[in-house]
């Protein structure tokens, strides 16, 4: 591990010489990506990659300047430990979220049976502001998205439902990314229905172009 963490640091540190949005810098930072990719905390529960795809734009904005939080500091860890730890704090931050969402679903449900007096609770989650300053990689993921070269991202959508595709959600998804309440809500479709068929459909694809690109 200390061979590898001293590999890391030379990357990192080397990533960070260069300007912002450069090649080089994209360059060294992708091999970063691959060294620790595996390294990181894993964990099966259905909100998992969500918390992993914010842990990576974390990274992004993170790594070299302190775009959204401190930037990271190497005397104070290894970047896969840095990593760790956020990864760590989002998953438990999706499972209170989780909870919370469980406790207001059992509350309309009792308030439906029960009469009820129409009020509704409002997720402060909701009213977050929108990230800024989308990463480089990001921006070319986007670009793939929209561009859909082969036209695959269209084609798959779930079943009888021909508008949620594959292209519809992963734009959606990609930071600041909508809420799977929004959009269950928007499509008329479950919670579950959405994150399956995301994380069946859409990852897979979404992997694969990214080891394409030389990102994973």
């Amino acid at each position: 591990m200390d061979e590898l963490e001293e590999r890391l640091r030379q990357l990192v540190k080397t990533a960070c010489s260069h300007p912002r949005g450069t090649a080089a810098r994209q360059r060294n930072l992708t091999q970063v990506i691959r060294l620790i990719t595996n390294k990181l905390w894993r964990e099966h529960t259905p909100y998992y990659q969500d918390a992993l795809q914010q842990t990576w734009v974390y990274f992004c904005q993170n790594i070299c300047e302190g775009n959204t939080g401190e930037p990271y500091d190497p005397s104070r860890g290894s970047v896969i430990t840095w990593l760790n730890f956020y990864l760590k704090r989002r998953l438990q931050d999706f499972y209170i979220d989780t909870q919370k969402q469980q406790a207001k679903t059992l509350s309309a449900q009792a308030g439906r049976q029960g009469g009820g007096d129409g009020n509704e609770t409002i997720d402060p989650v909701d009213n977050l502001p929108a990230e800024p300053d989308v990463p480089l990689l990001l921006e070319e993921v986007k670009q793939w998205v929209e561009a859909d070269p082969e036209g695959e991202l269209c084609r798959t959508h779930i079943a009888n439902h021909p508008e949620v595709t594959c292209q519809v959600l992963i734009l959606r998804r990609l930071p600041p990314e909508e809420s799977w309440k929004t959009l269950a809500e928007e499509f008329n479709l479950s919670i579950s229905t959405l994150s399956s068929f995301y994380q069946r459909q859409c990852l897979p694809r979404l992997r694969k172009f990214g080891e394409s690109e030389g990102y994973l």
